[in-house]
């Protein structure tokens, strides 16, 4: 059974010896292994139960280190590299040969980035290897934002959690692409596309349903994703309530609790109407309803702006009819 603790020496030891260990980033928990031993990142793929389809995201410690996992970096993305690293900013590369095609699921591209989280910083200047980590959670259900959601997931088959508390933005990275001068957002994440044309001008939403058998080209593009083992229907709550009211219902509320429904059966992402509050919020929140005694979880669409494009992305995927 895992150890929740605060030490990355004990953390690094274990990743040197060819373990798995769960660690804390600003987005959600990690769950990591060392990028060149393949044998231990399949342990990933193990645990969770994730497709090998499915590519992981390489962690660093410093933009000193970006050349050790790419061939090539284009000053676009440098340019956000050097505004958002540390951070919410996973970018997808070329990558170098000795990047197992394991990681990368058969692509030239390798997704990288530099969390910010003190304890796994401090972890990976102290390793010598980068660090190859999806969310620490069973593949496909809700995100890991404590050390306590991937003890009871996958507590029993991984040896430590380094324990960094909740995570501060509470969704997964923002993931950019660059095809020849134009930059294409892979996954809506923890920074805004208004943030990054700030930076860089407009940019291109990816959108997987159109372009699949080819969509999972990058982590969490999968329709079904990111979801309680209740079903979760979206849309106007009072439509929504004329429809499924009969059912013992939970409601994953915006701002605002709704007539007709226990207030102890509903959840709100942000009382004071923040997406950044209501990002933080959204995992732990889908995690209560789904472990409350209901046969189903409504849930309304937050503001389609900032970082509510990300929320709205997590609610659509988490909601998609499983097959």
């Amino acid at each position: 059974m895992a150890v929740i603790g605060i030490d990355p020496l004990v953390a690094q030891n274990l990743l040197e010896q060819g373990n798995v260990v769960a660690i804390p980033t600003e987005t959600v928990y990690g769950l990591a292994a060392n990028v060149y031993n393949e044998i231990a990142v399949s342990k990933i793929f193990s645990i969770k139960q994730r497709p090998l389809s499915n590519p992981l995201i390489v962690h660093i410690s410093s933009l000193a280190q970006i050349h050790q996992v790419i061939s090539h970096f284009p000053p676009l993305a440098e340019r956000l590299a050097m505004h958002y690293w540390p951070g919410a900013l996973t970018l997808l590369l070329n990558k170098r040969s000795k990047i197992p095609d394991l990681v990368t699921a058969g692509s030239v591209k390798v997704a990288v980035r530099i969390p910010n989280h003190p304890l796994t910083l401090q972890l990976l200047k102290n390793l010598d290897f980068p660090l190859a980590a999806p969310s620490a959670n069973p593949f496909g259900y809700i995100s890991p934002t404590t050390p306590e959601h991937v003890h009871e997931q996958l507590g029993s088959q991984i040896p430590y959690i380094l324990n960094g508390g909740a995570c501060t933005i509470g969704i997964e990275s923002t993931i950019v692409g660059f095809e020849d001068e134009k930059i294409i957002i892979y996954r809506l994440g923890g920074v805004s596309i208004e943030s990054i044309e700030q930076i860089v001008g407009p940019v291109t939403i990816h959108n997987p349903v159109k372009h699949l058998p080819k969509s999972i080209v990058t982590p969490g593009n999968f329709i079904q994703h990111y979801s309680p083992t209740k079903p979760l229907k979206i849309g106007p709550i009072p439509a929504l309530l004329a429809t499924y009211g009969h059912q013992k219902i939970g409601i994953l509320g915006f701002d605002k609790y709704y007539e007709g429904v226990n207030e102890q059966q509903q959840v709100l992402l942000t009382p004071s109407g923040s997406l950044k509050e209501a990002a933080h919020n959204l995992f732990t929140a889908l995690r209560q309803l789904d472990q409350m005694p209901i046969d189903m979880i409504l849930s309304t669409y937050v503001p389609e702006t900032d970082l509510g494009r990300a929320i709205n992305d997590r609610l659509m995927r988490a909601s998609a009819h499983r097959a």
